[in-house]
């Protein structure tokens, strides 16, 4: 079983891959998209997503981290394709998920879902310009508004060329609403034979064994579930027990200590209450520090907050 990290813009930047992967239980990570828009990007633009390029494209705890891309323009994407690889990125990942309205408008993420033809297009572009040696993965979502494509989604990124392909269990309608509908994966797999992963409201171990049952899948994407529970990938995999909050309290000092180091200490106040957001999900004790650093503004009140 490998269980991956998922991209999550403007919250799972380098800092939180770092974090999260010495946690242990990821085998690999999904930058946040660079966006493609008929231009190929200069080398700064990958290692602004990517500064884990300059260390072989690995977090500091050695798992490989894979540059992901979203765009319209199949020529455009395979050329910024070839460059990500060429800066060390372990293949390329292309974004059709992102539900986000701003991106949808302009013809990225996952309003692709509307046309097959397009996905078929942009991945065979990319695969036909990637060196064999390197995976050309997809991300998709059931559908966009509803799941009626969603064989022929899944089809197109198979004749397409694709490695393989990770499965959002729902629409871009459901938005993180759930149920996730693993259900559907199993659908897909019995109509393509490339590897899938399947991703979408796996918070618990229990979670994980109930989604690879009802989706066929092996391997598993984690997102918002990670962020609420850090060890949840080590969890899963049957190498520890969920982290008690003393733990957790002390990444949230760590990642105090990366934000201000990583030159991003104007950004930490915003961080951390985003972050504790997802913490106080499965931890009582972040909706008491939450509450206490709400209102706060000033790095250093907050890191008093969070104590010695």
């Amino acid at each position: 079983m490998r269980v991956l990290l998922a991209p999550m813009e403007g919250v799972v930047d380098h800092l939180m891959r770092e974090l999260l992967t010495a946690e242990g239980g990821f085998d690999l990570c999904v930058t946040e998209f660079l966006r493609v828009v008929e231009q190929l990007h200069p080398a700064r633009s990958f290692y602004k997503v990517c500064p884990e390029l300059h260390n072989g494209a690995r977090t500091a705890s050695g798992v490989p981290v894979r540059i992901q891309l979203l765009g319209q323009s199949p020529q455009w994407l395979a050329e910024n394709a070839v460059r990500a690889v060429e800066l060390g990125s372990p293949g390329v990942d292309l974004n059709f998920g992102c539900p986000a309205k701003t991106v949808n408008r302009n013809k990225g993420g996952s309003v692709l879902l509307k046309e097959p033809e397009t996905l078929y297009a942009i991945i065979s572009e990319v695969r036909k310009a990637v060196p064999a040696a390197f995976p050309v993965t997809a991300k998709i979502r059931l559908g966009y508004d509803d799941a009626c494509l969603m064989l022929d989604n899944a089809r197109a990124v198979q004749n397409a060329g694709a490695s393989e392909l990770c499965i959002h269990a729902r629409t871009k309608r459901d938005g993180y609403r759930p149920p996730a509908y693993w259900d559907q994966i199993a659908r897909i797999k019995d109509v393509v034979s490339l590897p899938i992963i399947a991703n979408g409201e796996i918070w618990t171990p229990e979670d994980a064994r109930r989604c690879q049952a009802e989706s066929g899948c092996v391997d598993l994407m984690l997102g918002r579930g990670a962020l609420a529970c850090p060890s949840l990938a080590a969890s899963i995999k049957g190498l520890t027990a969920k982290q008690p909050w003393s733990q957790v309290r002390e990444l949230l000092k760590r990642y105090s200590r990366f934000e201000i180091q990583g030159d991003k200490g104007q950004y930490y106040p915003n961080r951390l209450k985003q972050w504790l957001q997802f913490l106080r999900l499965q931890y009582p004790e972040a909706q008491a520090l939450f509450d206490s650093v709400r209102t706060l503004k000033d790095k250093d009140q907050m890191l008093d907050c969070i104590g010695p």
